[in-house]
């Protein structure tokens, strides 16, 4: 008993040291972008700060960016993305876990195959600049990500195969029931762990992306997500750092840009609405992790 009283002790002592190691980062950084600019140069960071300003935020809502249109947009690209991702995800998972399947090892091996190789960058641009044509549309940040991710497919197959009993979609398959509704009706509800799991990747995946943005997007900037913007707005800060001697009144500009604490801003800015979100699916997200990855 007293070992294993140790044995707890010690595991709650290191899961707290861990857990520290992840939230403290997080506060550090919202602390810092509430920090005034000069004494976060002058001081560094810190959890007490000197002297507390909300001036970051400003300039980043008031500078002549949309950030509010570019949410807009970074919200209806995830929700489409998920969506249309959760689908096709779900819809092949569930096919390859069927033994009857015609050609299923080859699908899936062409499905794995994607894990190991890819087109390359020129190729994929070109295919889908010169052969889908969506360049600079919406489209460009969708589709380039809407193939679906082979390890999720994957998670989805494996969790099929080893979390839904075989015995209920036989016994819907005696009453009559096709593919179709015994896998919306009978497969799809008892999934909902997998589901949020692979919806959490795929939903992060899409907010988090800017590189479909700065790639398919030369021309309109008003189809931005936020990802996006806060690079462009880095992107011009670091430019008016870098050319301040060469150009006149640069330095009086670049006096009332908070250049610092405007970085942890963004950052903030762009993480909010996913660490908003995780702890709502937390508890499925988990179990879709244990029971995904069970079986292969």
């Amino acid at each position: 008993m007293k070992s294993e009283r140790k044995f707890q002790v010690f595991g709650h002592i290191v899961m707290i040291i861990i857990t520290l190691c992840a939230i403290l980062p997080l506060v550090l950084l919202l602390i810092s972008s509430f920090t005034d600019n000069d004494t976060l140069i002058r001081n560094g960071y810190s959890f007490i700060p000197e002297k507390l300003s909300a001036y970051a935020y400003e300039y980043i809502f008031t500078s002549g960016n949309s950030v509010v249109h570019a949410y807009g947009i970074s919200i209806l690209l995830t929700l489409v993305g998920t969506t249309l991702g959760l689908t096709i995800t779900t819809l092949l998972g569930y096919a390859l876990s069927k033994t009857f399947l015609p050609g299923r090892g080859i699908i899936t091996f062409l499905v794995f195959f994607t894990m190991l190789f890819n087109g390359g960058l020129v190729p994929t641009y070109i295919n889908y600049s010169d052969v889908f044509g969506i360049k600079n549309t919406f489209w460009a940040l969708l589709v380039p990500s809407l193939m679906m991710n082979a390890f999720n497919v994957l998670m989805v197959k494996s969790y099929f195969v080893s979390s839904i009993p075989d015995a209920l979609l036989e016994a819907a398959y005696i009453d009559g029931a096709t593919e179709t509704r015994a896998f919306v009706q009978i497969a799809l509800p008892l999934a909902k762990p997998i589901v949020a799991t692979i919806g959490l990747f795929i939903g992060i995946g899409y907010w988090n992306d800017w590189m479909n943005g700065y790639i398919y997007l030369t021309k309109r900037t008003d189809l931005y997500s936020i990802q996006n913007l806060l690079n462009r707005m880095i992107q011009n800060i670091q430019f008016l750092m870098q050319n301040s001697s060469s150009i006149s009144n640069a330095n009086q500009g670049l006096a009332s840009i908070p250049s610092v604490s405007v970085r942890m801003a963004m950052a903030v800015v762009g993480v909010l609405p996913i660490v908003i979100v995780y702890p709502f699916i937390q508890n499925n997200f988990v179990k879709g992790i244990t029971l995904g990855g069970v079986k292969g």
